[in-house]
């Protein structure tokens, strides 16, 4: 039999190898006595590490679990932006009101009226209409894009751009309507100014222009940074 018996021990711990040799010399009683004092304190430190374990494992779990909820009432939080866009439905509404109002006024001095006159009584319908066209465009896009996705189902109605326009063809349709709608008021106002009897307002026609020029710009801006973007993202 040989003097030296080879014992294999595996500790597993925080701060431990995988596997540990231990090797016993039987032929001191000393050597023995000292691996059996180094067994107990390598027993002793799993055991204290064994707890220490238990309870990280544990606040990781409770950790997981509060970052869940937050992501979830983050999420959810968007809804808060529904009641927004039912605002903006009943302004369409207030929209049709004032379109009507305007239609009921026009109709009756239709046959007397003269032909500016009646270009401008389209033009201040023209530019309702405009105006109500944006307010849909911001509501579906929005919801679209921001909230949930709306089921139509197969209906064959739904608009072609619903559902295809993101927020940079949002922002561009945006500042299109709002263009249009610069521009049909600029020209609203210089037809007025052939009416007789009317004094023309520098002040107002040279802010009406700035104005509708500074549209304009926003919205060559708006294009230029959408290439510029574009071009970013495909180098």
């Amino acid at each position: 039999m040989s003097r030296a018996a080879g014992i294999r021990s595996t500790q597993s711990g925080c701060g431990e190898p995988p596997s540990r040799h231990i090797r016993i010399d039987a032929s001191s009683p000393g050597a023995l006595a000292a691996t059996s004092q180094r067994l107990r304190r390598a027993s002793r430190h799993t055991a204290r590490a064994g707890p220490a374990n238990r309870e990280m494992e544990s606040v990781m779990h409770h950790r997981n679990a509060v970052e869940r909820l937050l992501e979830q009432f983050l999420f959810k939080s968007r809804w808060l932006l529904a009641p927004f866009y039912v605002g903006l439905a009943l302004s369409l509404l207030m929209l049709l009101v004032a379109f009507v109002g305007d239609l009921i006024h026009i109709l009756p001095g239709l046959w007397s009226a003269k032909p500016e006159e009646i270009i401008l009584a389209v033009l201040t319908l023209i530019d309702l209409s405009l105006a109500g066209n944006l307010v849909v465009i911001v509501m579906f896009s929005g919801y679209e894009n921001f909230v949930s996705k709306i089921d139509t189902g197969e209906n064959e109605d739904r608009p072609s751009w619903m559902g295809s326009v993101d927020f940079s063809g949002l922002k561009m349709k945006l500042i299109g309507s709002i263009v249009a709608i610069s521009a049909i008021s600029l020209l609203r106002a210089f037809m007025r100014l052939t009416e007789p009897g009317v004094v023309m307002d520098e002040a107002r026609i040279r802010w009406l222009v700035i104005l509708h020029l500074t549209f304009v710009a926003s919205g060559l801006l708006f294009a230029l940074m959408d290439r510029f973007a574009a071009q970013s993202e495909k180098h």
